[in-house]
């Protein structure tokens, strides 16, 4: 009896196997068939979940668009990681045409060795790269068309951009359904565009402004001007110095029309060339400044203990790593998230920022949108022109126990800054007669709310602060550690009055600090740091004096010494070596908190975690040991 009862117990457990698995595969095949477009996204920062921005874009497509995505079926045999790779990109802009309702129309091709396609994406200007001996090139990249014939491409997908994949597809959608885009003047005073000089290489336009013309319409403003043309939305202002009335009078009225107004100033511009013409120093629009509400401290810069990056500098004839408190390296503790400009923004790094505070009486609201922690101050600017003395900056630096404000936005009512009209421009009567008639269009107060973005920094905008330039198959790419760029495209779109850019950010932010032991480091070197100085200037001393001493020992060795020299120098070497020894401590110091948080940790994930996975096993094991022991039947 107990045999077939085993019997049909073994029967039933095959049965039961049998039928599992075959219900784990068709319910993997239905999921396959029927929810292959559903994902669930459990990573902290969200990175597969495609942002508002690119879904704004999807939805709002008024002309059908085509993209078409080439990748060569035999380089993803090659390079397997290539085949992972395309395989993402296509199942992405599968997702572009399910969302934009059937106006994108997908193309997906294999351009092989010599075929028509391989013509066709040559003539997009696709990128090949030789994947074998022979030299055969493989593509790996997008190009799409509009219905007025615009084209955009992608020309390779390296790996290096992979996390900016959603950016770069829907930066390329953006561009080709947006046939009318909005203007942008740029009045600048630092090489942003590039240029030519004599006798160097040309240098390129920095690159946030070349993804700004990708989105939007730039038109360059000369030198002086006495108008911003109608059509300008949104005026871009970096390092404005130099300015004359006249041209300030029509950044005035052009803000008083109701046009934005998206400004960089900066006390310190690391980015600045001086020249004869242009000797260093800070912006100048105080005029208007003030009549927008808000003040700018030209002559500090805004310094901090929390985000202060990272540096090597020379000091003291070593090569030492430093807090240099003048370079911010800015989290979301430091944004005010609630603002769209920033709210997508996870980090941004500025140079020598500056300050700004909201002006006494003013009519605006003054909104922050950058700012340091509460362990600031406030540097004089002229410590950070010529030789920069990085560690003294840290040594000296005292918190001042309030926020400093390095960016905000502006809004409200605003008041012309040339409450008495126009300025006069020349001399005599013909100079009078077009004043009058300049006036006669004056505008004394903002016919519309201003609404202003005010950035005290300029470097924030050169890729040398937010990204790394890396040659890939010939070509230079830029891969962004921060979001400089992000923050000042969503800064130009929210200004021209569009939401469809806003949600369009770049997925590259994996730095994850160590927040604890960012903090040690920092009190450990600020403890010690000082002392550690001490030491060295002493040990320096120290070995100077012997050898004054030494270096009248005669050439033969015999000392030419006395007795009591003789004795100080045994003593300055007992305590040379002294110095060493404490010098060794202090350095230690530095790290033995660090180090026994990292014993900790090595602990919990080694030894704890499954000590305690042992001891909870065992108690399980003595449980169920104790529960069938009172249920097991007593048998006589």
């Amino acid at each position: 009896m107990n045999a077939l009862k085993n019997i049909d117990r073994n029967r039933l457990a095959v049965m039961g196997v049998a039928l599992a698995t075959v219900l784990f595969l068709s319910v993997n095949l239905a999921v396959n068939l029927t929810l292959r477009s559903a994902q669930v996204d459990l990573t902290e920062r969200e990175l597969y979940t495609l942002s508002d921005g690119t879904r704004n874009v999807l939805t709002s497509l008024k002309e059908p668009i085509t993209l078409r995505f080439y990748f060569t079926r035999a380089l993803g045999e090659r390079y397997p990681g290539h085949a992972t790779y395309a395989s993402r990109v296509r199942e992405l802009l599968e997702r572009y045409v399910a969302i934009s309702g059937g106006k994108i129309r997908l193309e997906v091709k294999n351009p092989e060795a010599f075929s028509e396609v391989e013509d066709e994406a040559v003539t997009f200007g696709l990128q090949g790269i030789p994947y074998d001996q022979s030299g055969d090139r493989g593509y790996f990249g997008v190009a799409g068309t509009n219905s007025v014939d615009g084209k955009a491409v992608i020309p390779y997908f390296t790996t290096e951009r992979e996390p900016f994949l959603e950016y770069d597809l829907t930066k390329l959608v953006y561009a080709l359904a947006t046939l009318d885009r909005p203007i942008v003047g740029l009045v600048a005073r630092l090489p942003v565009e590039g240029g030519f000089m004599m006798g160097q290489r040309p240098t390129p336009a920095w690159a946030v402004i070349s993804q700004i013309r990708e989105l939007f319409d730039v038109r360059t403003m000369p030198a002086e001007f006495s108008d911003v043309p109608p059509e300008v939305g949104v005026l871009m202002l970096v390092h404005p110095k130099g300015l004359s009335d006249e041209s300030l009078y029509a950044i005035d009225q052009f803000v008083m029309r109701g046009g934005r107004v998206l400004a960089f100033i900066d006390p310190n511009a690391e980015t600045e060339i001086p020249g004869p013409q242009s000797p260093p120093g800070p912006s100048e629009i105080d005029r208007l400044l003030k009549s927008w509400g808000l003040t700018f401290i030209k002559d500090k810069v805004a310094g901090d203990l929390e985000t202060a990056r990272r540096v090597n500098v020379r000091h003291q004839g070593q090569i030492t790593a430093v807090d240099y408190v003048a370079w911010n390296a800015l989290d979301r503790r430091n944004l005010d998230t609630t603002d769209a400009v920033v709210a997508d923004i996870r980090g941004l790094n500025l140079g020598s920022a500056g300050i700004i505070e909201p002006a006494e009486g003013a009519t605006t609201t003054f909104r922050p949108l950058l700012s340091t922690s509460e362990r600031s101050q406030a540097i004089d600017a002229d410590k950070l022109r010529g030789r920069i003395d990085v560690v003294a900056l840290f040594r000296d630096f005292q918190p001042s126990g309030k926020k400093l404000v390095m960016a905000a936005r502006v809004t409200g009512p605003a008041k012309s800054a040339f409450p008495d009209g126009p300025p006069l421009v020349g001399e005599g009567e013909a100079a009078e007669k077009a004043r009058a008639e300049r006036a006669k269009k004056h505008l004394a107060e903002a016919q519309k709310p201003l609404n202003a973005v005010i950035v005290a920094d300029t470097d924030v905008l050169h890729e040398g602060l937010w990204a790394d330039v890396r040659n890939v198959n010939g070509e230079q790419l830029l891969v962004p550690y921060a979001g400089n760029s992000d923050f000042v495209i969503n800064a130009v779109e929210n200004l021209s009055g569009g939401e469809a850019l806003l949600g369009l950010r770049s997925r590259g932010d994996s730095k994850r600090p160590f927040l604890l032991v960012e903090e040690i480091q920092l009190e450990a070197e600020r403890k010690f740091r000082a002392e550690q100085e001490k030491l060295v200037k002493e040990l320096q001393e120290t070995q100077q004096r012997i050898e004054g001493l030494t270096s009248r020992e005669g050439g033969t060795g015999e000392a030419i010494l006395t007795v009591e020299e003789k004795q100080a120098i045994a003593e300055f070497r007992s305590k040379m070596i002294d110095i060493r020894r404490d010098l060794r401590n202090v350095q230690h110091a530095l790290r033995v908190d660090i180090d026994r948080l990292d014993a900790w940790l090595k602990f919990l994930n080694i030894a704890a975690i499954p000590l305690l996975l042992g001891l909870a096993a065992l108690v399980i094991a003595v449980a169920r040991r104790v529960s069938r022991a009172r249920v097991r039947p007593v048998t006589e």
